[in-house]
Parts: C-alpha cells; structure tokens; sequence
C-alpha cells in the first residue's frame, strides 16, 4: 500500500478493523474492491475499458459477435414457439456495446423477432448504467424507432417471471470469490487482515462457511487426497452458484447462456495449477496481486464450469451443450464472414479499402483464435422445454465449418 491511503484503502483498513477477529474473507474484500458503489472499480473506471483501458471484451472488435449471437437468439425465440414478450435479460451489459448490436441487427434482419422483444439488463454498476443509457439512445436516434429495453435490479425479478434467454459475456469471472490454502494438510480458508493497522495482509484460518467444503463435493474434487501439495490456494466462486439458483427462481421457460474463460473443475484444480487462476488488469498489464492499485484494477477469477453446470443442474437446469468460442462462432456464420472478405469485389479496393479489410479479417480471427478469445467457454443450461422443443438442437452446437 502506499503512503497515501486512497479513500476505498481507508474505509477497507476500518472495516477489518471493526470486523471480528479483525479480519474479512477475501471475497468481502474483492467485492468492495470491484463494486463499492462510490469507490469501486467498477463504480467509477468504466472509461478504462476497451481498446485504450486496462482490458477489452469480444464486443470492443466489432459487431461480430453480438450479430452472431443475436441468430442463436432467434432460432432459440423460434423453438420456443415465438413467444410475446421474449425475454433476452443481459447480466452485466458493460458499455451497452454487445446489447446495441444485438438489437440493431434483429431491428433490421428479423423484425418480427424486434417487435416480440422484451430487453432487460441487469447491471450493478450505476456508472455502466449511465454509459449504456447514452449508448443506446443514440442507437434508437439512428434507427428512428424506441428500443424494448428496461434495466432491472437481479432481485427485483420475480419468479417464474422470464420466458426467453438470459445471457452474459465475462461476467461470472467478476464474482467475488473466497481463496483456500491447504495448510498442514487441512482446508483452511484465506483472509485479508492488516499489518499495523496500515497494510493489507493475509492470514490462513477455518473456513468462514461450511459452503466451502460442500462445493469441492459438488465437484468432485478430494483436496486431501494426498495429490495436493502443502500451500495449494486457489478460489471458489460461491457467488455463482447463489446467481445460477437465482437466475432458476426466475426463468419459467428457456435458456442460460453463459460466455466466459475457465476450465472444467478437473482442469481448474489441478494438482499442478497450485497458486490459482487470480488475476489483475490494469493498462492491458495483469498481475496477481489484488493488494495494490485497490479500486484502479479489475480482480478476476477463472470460471469452473462444471460448479455452473451441477448447481444447475440441482435447481432446475438442463445442460443442452458446452463448447468453446471459436467454434460456438463458427457454427453461428463467422466462416462465411471471414470468406467474403477473400472475395474479390466488382472493383478494386484501394489501400483504405484494404487497410480496412485487413483489420476486419484480425478481428474476426481474434474472435476465433484457440490460444485468445476463441478458448472461452460457452455454456447452454435450459428450463422448461417441452416436447418437440427438447428435440431442436441449437445451431451454435453443430459442428462448424473448418476454422480459417
């Protein structure tokens, strides 16, 4: 920490003070780090996404992928008999960018799709919120017609309430989540405590909720098989597993579609990955150490996907498939893009023309590249399908054409 404490450092070093045993969870001290509503990094750093910030998303490339993922939406409008409203709810919409391309392009291809939507976002952030308000307003000046949309707290949604599709991109990474050490070959869990009540420091103890352990269960994972090593840390996202019980509360009929990096929970806690998957970004630079920059740098974690599948799976939700960007954008039509970029047109193009297709040609592979973007996982959950419904298989799953 430095000399001069920041006004989020402040508050944080009091509230450990103030906290039993004078100490708090690392993912109390994640959470106010990324989501203090004054101070927290995404309350007040949403200009430091992009291109220019300390990291980009898959929306900041282009519209490729909001385009491609608004025709899985309308096939998944169309299995579901296309119903009115259809409910296409964003969790964690950033700066409005993915959902303005999602709905530009139903607005102009599919119309009647448009007409039955009912778009809700979902975001914590009031700053983000104020972003995506300006963006999409100047999306409905342009088409010269409003847009179906409406922001909604999570837990304001009632039960049963959602017909449609709820979808994210890198949100589940953002989740607070707890660290655990095996310590003298016991559990133990990681807090955040104070050295002279000036710096931040760590300290191992039992763990704060009996979660902790169950989670392991639910995924099969004995960390005191003797395969670990002595000091093995990694993080457990119970925060995920309360959003997708919540988000199955809600859903009455349809999907869960979640994008994001992570690994299946064999390869998340492997012997050999002893130190986690935690990460900092700041300035297109990451690190792993949360304990500085507070409230200037995003935190992040690893996504388990198998935690989102068997919490799923326990309150209500199928698994229809899991698979990986690339070829999730593949199936969906990026190869055809990245073709009619080879094509010659009816006249030439000149260096601009060129210079224009040749950045458009690095952003659709960006999308697609297996050591980048193209790894993150997608994965498909669903409620309520009945009959012929169950039998439709979704496009995005299909094998694809071979990768450019």
């Amino acid at each position: 920490m430095t000399n001069s404490a920041s006004p989020l450092q402040t508050l944080m070093l009091r509230k450990i003070e103030a906290s039993p045993q004078q100490r708090i969870s690392f993912a109390e001290f994640m959470d106010s780090a990324l989501h203090h509503p004054q101070y927290g990094y995404y309350a007040t750093r949403s200009i430091n996404l992009g291109a220019e910030g300390d990291f980009f998303t898959s929306p900041h490339l282009g519209s490729d992928l909001g385009e491609l993922l608004a025709e899985q939406l309308v096939e998944m409008w169309q299995i579901l008999e296309q119903p009115v409203p259809f409910t296409l709810l964003e969790m964690g919409a950033g700066q409005g960018i993915l959902a303005a391309d999602i709905l530009q392009y139903l607005q102009r291809t599919y119309p009647d799709c448009f007409e039955a939507l009912d778009y809700c976002i979902v975001e914590r952030s009031a700053a983000l919120i104020a972003e995506q308000k300006v963006k999409l307003r100047a999306l409905s000046q342009q088409v010269n017609q409003s847009l179906p949309v409406r922001w909604q707290a999570f837990t304001d949604l009632p039960a049963q309430s959602v017909t449609g599709c709820y979808f994210s991109n890198e949100l589940v990474d953002a989740f607070p989540v707890h660290r655990i050490v095996l310590h003298q070959g016991q559990l133990q869990e990681v807090y955040v405590t104070t050295e002279d009540g000036q710096t931040f420091v760590e300290a191992y103890g039992e763990p704060s909720t009996p979660a902790l352990a169950q989670y392991f269960q639910l995924v099969d994972i004995e960390l005191q098989s003797g395969r670990y090593p002595e000091g093995y840390c990694s993080e457990v996202n119970l925060a995920a597993l309360e959003w997708i019980e919540q988000v199955a509360k809600q859903l009455r009929q349809g999907y869960l579609l979640t994008i994001d990096y992570g690994y299946p929970a064999q390869r998340y806690y492997s012997p050999a990955r002893s130190q986690g998957t935690l990460l900092c970004y700041y300035q297109h630079q990451f690190h792993d150490n949360p304990y500085q920059s507070i409230g200037e740098q995003d935190i992040t974690a690893h996504v388990d996907f198998t935690a989102l599948e068997r919490a799923g799976q326990r309150c209500g939700l199928d698994k229809v498939g899991f698979t990986q960007q690339g070829l999730f954008l593949m199936a969906l039509g990026l190869g055809n893009r990245l073709a009619a970029l080879s094509e010659e047109g009816p006249e030439p193009l000149d260096m601009a023309g060129i210079q224009q297709r040749l950045r458009r040609r690095a952003a659709l592979q960006s999308l697609i590249d297996p050591t980048g973007l193209g790894n993150f996982g997608v994965l498909i959950q669903s409620k309520g399908l009945t009959g012929n419904m169950t039998h439709q298989p979704l496009r995005c799953l299909q094998q694809p054409s071979a990768i450019f």
